[in-house]
């Protein structure tokens, strides 16, 4: 495990290379912490990388060619060492590939790299999927990064409103137990915006379907400090945070999903799933702004 670092006028930003995740993205102007520093007793991560799956398996299992396979919650990429491939001083590229140990719960060759870019005050993260098999790669991959809420000691983490750009309103699927349910639930907005909570997340993820949204802001009413997360084609994505915990707001956008709560699909048939042919790359990628 290694700390790699990214530093230019605005911004110093740092990835740790268990799980290539983004641990630390502070102003250097007004030295605000954007990135939840993973306090142990609340949530112990700050930004975790998600393949090859997004979500929860219905039964923590999934089938393929007639054979059971386990996965855990979202993968098992945040809990891998990635190998740092390039480093300049405005870009790091980090590479995790395909090992025995990882093909006895995923039967399957993959090569996932997962680079960070700095400019001004916006990271550009990115992620490339390539199959370097003769079979068919189906995987799902997606981005949890939790942002400090408040960002400043004289704030409350009911002074922060989420900011939907161009939308008057989103529909969430609700989950039980981290699995989709039938249900779905529209929230007007306020002039695009929705406050910020406890209550908010007492039913778990506000999980969104049908690339309802491509950009998401968490701003504070206060200072108007905040986050801006540009995600566009990305066809699901979550807000979360732990029930009760008043400390920190997740933006998630995702490239796969849960379970229904009530089917287990075969993997090629799983909702969400990529399928990606032998010698091609699935490429996507977001923009943090830290303001």
């Amino acid at each position: 495990m290694s700390i790699f670092q990214l530093q230019n006028n605005q911004l110093t930003v740092k990835v740790n290379s268990f799980g290539a995740e983004l641990c630390s993205a502070v102003s250097n102007e007004t030295n605000i912490e954007y990135i939840w520093q993973a306090d142990a007793s609340v949530w112990a991560r700050h930004a975790p990388n998600l393949f090859p799956i997004v979500g929860k398996l219905k039964g923590g299992q999934f089938t393929y060619q007639n054979q059971f396979y386990s996965l855990p919650q979202h993968g098992f990429a945040r809990d891998n060492e990635f190998i740092c491939v390039e480093q300049s001083e405005d870009h790091l590229l980090f590479e995790l590939t395909a090992n025995e140990e990882l093909m006895r719960n995923f039967p399957f060759h993959f090569s996932l790299q997962i680079g960070y870019k700095l400019s001004g005050n916006r990271i550009d993260v990115s992620y490339s999927v390539f199959n370097p098999d003769n079979q068919d790669l189906y995987f799902s991959v997606g981005a949890h990064p939790a942002f400090n809420c408040p960002l400043q000691k004289n704030e409350s983490f009911d002074e922060y409103e989420l900011v939907f750009p161009n939308r008057n309103s989103i529909t969430i699927n609700t989950l039980n137990d981290g699995l989709l349910t039938h249900q779905t639930k529209e929230i007007k907005l306020e002039n695009n915006r929705l406050k910020v909570s406890k209550q908010l997340f007492d039913n778990d993820a506000l999980v969104c379907m049908d690339q309802q949204i491509e950009e998401v802001k968490l701003v504070s009413c206060k200072s108007r400090h905040g986050v801006s997360l540009v995600s566009k084609g990305w066809p699901y994505y979550g807000i979360w945070s732990k029930k009760g915990s008043e400390q920190f707001v997740c933006l998630e956008p995702w490239y796969g999903i849960a379970d229904h709560e009530t089917m287990m699909e075969t993997f090629e048939k799983k909702t969400g799933i990529i399928k990606l042919e032998s010698e091609q790359t699935f490429n996507c990628s977001f923009e943090l702004l830290l303001f």
